[in-house]
This record gives C-alpha cells, structure tokens and sequence, in this order.
C-alpha cells in the first residue's frame, strides 16, 4: 500500500478496480473514473462474479476472477502478475456486505498502489493520512461502535466475559452433579 503517507494522487495510467461488494457500485462508478482520467484510461478488475460489469471493454480489460487463484501457489503468481502491470491506482469497495474481505485487503497491503475506497453510497475517498478521520469513523461505523449501537455494542462486549464465565460454571456444576449421582448409584 504506497502513498498512505503522501497527500498526493499519483499520476493514473492504470487503475485496478476490486469489486467486492454490489456490482451496481462499480457500474455507477466506471463512468465518474472516465470522466476524471479520460476515456483512454486502462481499467481491469478483480471480482468474485461471472462475466464484466456494464461499462468494461472485453477486448481492452484484463479480468481476474479469485475463484481461479484457490490454491497458495495460484494466488502468489496472482499477485506477482498484478504488480508486474504496474498499477498505479487500486479502487475497492467497501461497502457492509462481506465479500471478499481478505482478497481486498491483501491486494491493497502487497500491491504499490494509492487505494481509494467506495462506499455502498457510491462516495468514495482515499486511503491516506489526510483521510484518517474519515477512515477512523468508517471503521468505528463498521465494527457498530458508531451511532446508536455504540452503547448496544459495548454493552455486548462488556457481558461477552461474564456471560462465558456463567455458563462454563453452569457446565461445571452440571458434569460435577453428575459426577457425584454416578459415583453414590
């Protein structure tokens, strides 16, 4: 993950688009990207999915499906080829549904490139130091420490220790009466 520090874009010759979440978002999103970086702009994609979103040229995109890269070695060739095309911007979304988390994540910490994130309301910014404000309150949101569950949430965390602790002595008590029924008969 290169530029988290820097302020600056780097200048865009390929963009890497990582569409883990609703197709719809990258579909709304292609035409906002060709219309910043230009029309001749190269976009390829990794996706879970079959088949390209509306917006993508067959015959001008490289397409990488993850269900093709299951094994360690498959996935390791994965990302030496993804960094030998030398990308320089990786879009992803991150939007509240749980689709390839891991895959996103680990694109976006082997790859040097400037990440930017979209959101499941279509805005999106980037992931850098200037945004941490930002990236701390998406987080917090995420995790449900945010908002109106906040409390909720905390409450869960708090009782999780006491909630454990009550039933392994429940168990205990129930094998030890057991235990002991067994033991008298």
């Amino acid at each position: 993950m290169r530029y988290f520090f820097s302020r600056r874009a780097p200048a865009a010759s390929r963009i890497l688009l990582v569409e883990s979440g609703s197709r719809h978002l990258l579909e709304a999103l292609i035409p906002v990207l060709r219309s910043t970086y230009g029309d001749s702009i190269h976009v390829d994609l990794v996706t879970c999915y079959s088949g390209l979103p509306r917006g993508f040229d067959p015959a001008h995109t490289a397409a990488y499906c993850v269900t093709d890269y299951r094994d360690p070695a498959a996935r390791g060739a994965l990302f030496r080829e993804l960094a030998a095309r030398r990308y320089s911007i990786m879009g992803m979304i991150c939007s509240a549904e749980p689709i390839m988390t891991k895959w996103k994540w680990m694109l976006a910490a082997r790859l040097p490139v400037k990440v930017f994130i979209l959101n499941e309301n279509g805005d999106y910014f980037w992931f850098d130091r200037e945004n941490w404000r930002v990236i701390r309150h998406f987080a917090l949101y995420r995790a449900g420490l945010a908002g109106a569950g906040a409390v909720r949430t905390l409450g869960r965390l708090f009782l999780f220790p006491l909630t454990l602790f009550y039933l392994l002595l429940y168990a205990a008590a129930v094998h030890l009466t057991r235990a002991l029924r067994k033991g008298l008969s």
